[in-house]
């Protein structure tokens, strides 16, 4: 190996290392860690095997878990995709300097420690909380009313702070669009549903998918907002995988649970990645037919 093609070898040494020894390791073990079995009366046990993982794949208990971890995502990722795609046009036409103080007012969440935004919301959703107080001054209840402890809170609460990495990315994708199409589609009669149908969604796709595919992973994982807002009524598997490891202290248990969560995601970013290489490469061949 010649010294200039050692170099680009070299200089990728240290980061690898380094994902290596904070990311790989601790997965590594974790892994390792859920072939273990476990007892009450002794612990850990020496011996490995899949009985936690034959465990969670049997157990109609797990399933609902599982399944709601995975519905409370999809719903929070539909409803970020929405939300953000329209914020991301609305965006792109706003001009110097409104468009940079909303774009900080929508970033504003994710420049909020996770607990005080949750507790804020746990906060404005109790039965003492504002939300409360106003449906009782307007008449459609009689007494307080908790929104804690449902899935429409938790989704309320993700889609808060998720929502930010759709706009971005669509937005980004914005920037990539000449102005001029959109002005020649209004001239030429569209309106603003089919301009965005037929000349904004095409160029704003592969930047709301990538963004999706965030939205979803942190959905998924999602820990505090599910355990402050969703509480022990509403358990997903990140908060199953906490009571694993710190209530019944079964750890092979808990980490069998967050291996297969996090199986469950790189399916997903992989089945999202072939979606995007096929509309990637269904526009090239558009485009080459075209010239």
């Amino acid at each position: 190996m010649r010294d200039g093609t050692r170099i680009p070898y070299l200089l990728c040494a240290p980061p690898l290392l380094f994902t290596v020894l904070l990311l790989a390791t601790p997965l590594v073990a974790t892994l390792l860690l859920s072939l273990h079995g476990f007892r009450p009366e002794s612990g850990i046990e020496a011996t490995t095997g899949l009985g936690n993982y034959l465990e969670i794949l049997s157990d109609p208990y797990y399933h609902a878990i599982f399944l709601r971890t995975l519905a409370l995502a999809a719903v929070v990722t539909a409803a970020c995709v929405v939300l953000g795609t329209i914020e991301a046009v609305v965006l792109s036409r706003m001009n110097p300097p409104w468009r940079g103080i909303f774009l900080l007012v929508i970033l504003g969440p994710l420049l909020i420690s996770v607990v005080v935004r949750t507790l804020g919301w746990a906060l404005l959703l109790g039965g003492q909380g504002p939300v409360s107080l106003a449906l009782q001054a307007l008449g459609v209840a009689g007494g307080p009313v908790s929104l804690l402890q449902t899935p429409g809170a938790v989704v309320l609460a993700l889609v808060h702070v998720l929502v930010p990495f759709i706009v971005v990315a669509a937005w980004a994708s914005l920037q990539r669009l000449n102005p001029e199409i959109e002005r020649a589609g209004a001239s030429l009669g569209a309106g603003e549903p089919t301009i965005l149908r037929r000349l904004l969604l095409p160029h704003m796709l592969p930047g709301i998918l990538g963004g999706a595919v965030i939205v979803f992973s942190l959905a998924a994982t999602a820990f505090a907002t599910p355990a402050i807002i969703g509480g022990r009524r509403l358990k997903v598997a990140a908060t199953a995988t906490y009571d694993e490891f710190l209530n019944t202290l079964n750890w092979p248990l808990g980490a069998a649970i967050a291996v297969l969560l996090l199986a469950a995601n790189i399916a997903i970013l992989l089945l999202c990645g072939r979606l995007l290489e096929r509309r990637r490469g269904g526009m090239a061949v558009r485009r080459e037919a075209a010239a």
